[in-house]
């Protein structure tokens, strides 16, 4: 997933000089793609997807499965954990990435992806990045 600030940069070089634009950039770039790791993580555990709208439900049988072994029955996308952990940011000074850093998690978020949409920004959360972005950039 990117988050791209081409937009922007035509501003941000006329108020940086030097090498300090480009670090400067992944700096905030860097912190604005954790921010949007824990908007993802946050959302998931509330049982939530990308939109604010509560999570499909489990089907009955997986639903008493998992009440047997003392688990939710609402999704939450949540069983040892390993999946949402995987969660990695990485920045240059053109984006941000959030990606699985597993190729097994990565798998498994594909599948949750298909019937519960929790990776990824609504409008109003990507509004909401871009200005957290431009107040994290340090001139």
């Amino acid at each position: 997933m990117d988050f791209t600030i081409r937009d922007n940069l035509k501003l941000v070089k006329l108020t940086l000089n030097g090498d300090e634009p480009k670090k400067a950039i992944k700096d905030a770039l860097l912190r604005t793609g954790q921010k949007g790791a824990s908007l993802i993580l946050n959302k998931t555990a509330a049982g939530k997807d990308i939109d604010d709208a509560a999570f499909k439900p489990y089907s009955e049988s997986y639903a008493k499965w998992r009440a047997k072994r003392g688990k939710t029955r609402k999704p939450t996308l949540f069983n040892k954990g390993q999946m949402l952990a995987s969660i990695r940011t990485k920045a240059s000074s053109e984006k941000a990435t959030i990606f699985f850093s597993s190729a097994a998690e990565s798998k498994k978020a594909a599948f949750n992806q298909k019937t519960r949409p929790f990776f990824g920004f609504s409008r109003k959360d990507k509004g909401e990045l871009a200005k957290f972005f431009i107040r994290n950039l340090k001139v």
